[in-house]
């Protein structure tokens, strides 16, 4: 992308479903356009708004939308709320006047990019998923700009690869500047140190397998492990129990508000293979074991974990394949063997894309330049993202 600067403060929208997918590149990219001294509102639905800590100075706006499920009836209903929230999106930039709108996927997004279509306001999406998703396959040959997170998106029509620009998905500050710090390599004797998180949502399978597989382990291993745990609500206590009586050390949330720090000091994180996740690991450089969600749209979860997986900075176990004993050998393989966890956070810190927040803001900003002095639209290669 060929781009002059364009120093003026404008007002920028940001349109993002209510999952930590959507919402933590769009918090991202709300931090890097207000320190660059722009205004910035999130659009979003009542579950966006209420991520803790994550819009800090945006103002928010929750505006109708639906998800065309559940037969005629739902559809019409999902159509409905989709002209509600087009109408409230468009008295929205009437009064707050955005230079772009930027979605992120999440149905809410649809209504917020219609109506800017409507008023004529410049448009891009960003797409967290190594497979493009349905509201960002909607939108796309109307879109200004497309902004990718791999090289290889998937369901991307090739007559609007023209206008795709290979960014990567932005980290919050705290979780890139990880970066800088090396990979805290376990001695052969101390303590190992484990996170297990599913996400924003949490996720049971690993809720009814990881402390079983943990189990498995020689005794000498297991006694070094100190795990820390998201679980959802309803299996929480029942995985405390369950590793109090395997003794194992354990400490378990169904939030991690510290999942920074967290991450920063884990020597192995078992995880789905959601998009934030593959961000923030390649970010750190952590090694992991990644169990894809099955029902994920197009399986995305599975091809997000590809390009992490081939260079060797993760093993992935298909759900279906995903037993205490398969977890256990995955387990051994790596944390037996200190200089393979390190080569293992070296490669996976090699997938990231440390400067994919500025480079995000700095596409959103050449929106309404002068169409005479940058070139939106120009197809990107693929990046060193060192």
């Amino acid at each position: 992308m060929t781009q002059v600067r364009d120093f003026r403060p404008r007002h920028y929208v940001l349109a993002a479903g209510g999952t930590g997918g959507h919402m933590v590149p769009a918090a991202a990219l709300a931090a890097e356009l207000m320190k660059r001294g722009h205004r910035v509102a999130l659009v979003s639905d009542a579950r966006g708004v209420r991520f803790p800590g994550l819009f800090e100075g945006v103002q928010t706006h929750v505006i109708p939308a639906g998800r065309f499920a559940g037969g005629p009836l739902g559809w019409a209903k999902a159509a409905r709320l989709m002209v509600e929230g087009r109408t409230s999106a468009r008295d929205l930039y009437r009064t707050f006047k955005p230079a772009a709108v930027i979605g992120f996927g999440g149905y809410p997004a649809f209504p917020a990019l219609s109506a800017a279509f409507a008023e004529k306001i410049p448009t891009a999406v960003h797409e967290q998923n190594a497979v493009l998703g349905r509201v960002n396959r909607l939108v796309a040959g109307r879109v200004d700009a497309i902004a990718t997170s791999y090289a290889e998106t998937e369901r991307l029509n090739p007559r609007h690869r023209h206008k795709a620009h290979l960014i990567g998905n932005p980290v919050r500050e705290s979780v890139l500047a990880l970066r800088a710090k090396p990979y805290p390599v376990p001695d052969e004797d101390g303590i190992f140190r484990v996170l297990v998180t599913g996400g924003s949502q949490g996720a049971s399978v690993l809720s009814q397998v990881v402390p079983d597989g943990l189990a498995l382990l020689p005794v000498a291993f297991r006694r070094r492990l100190q795990v820390t745990h998201q679980a959802r609500i309803e299996d929480i206590d029942a995985v405390r129990e369950k590793y109090a009586s395997l003794d194992i050390a354990a400490d378990l949330a169904t939030y991690l508000p510290d999942l920074p720090e967290q991450l920063g000091w884990s020597h192995l994180v078992i995880a789905r293979a959601g998009a934030s996740t593959i961000a923030e690991l390649t970010a750190a450089g952590r090694p992991a074991i990644l169990v894809p969600l099955p029902s994920a749209t197009d399986d995305h979860q599975t091809a997000n974990a590809r390009e992490i997986t081939a260079a060797g900075g993760a093993r992935t176990i298909q759900q279906t394949a995903f037993t205490p004993t398969e977890l256990a050998k995955q387990m051994q393989k790596l944390g037996l063997d200190p200089e393979a966890l390190g080569n293992a956070a070296t490669r996976a810190r090699s997938c990231g894309a440390p400067n994919a927040v500025t480079d995000l803001a700095d596409l959103v900003e050449s929106l309404d330049a002068p169409r005479a002095r940058i070139k939106v639209g120009k197809a990107q290669t693929r990046k060193a993202f060192a």
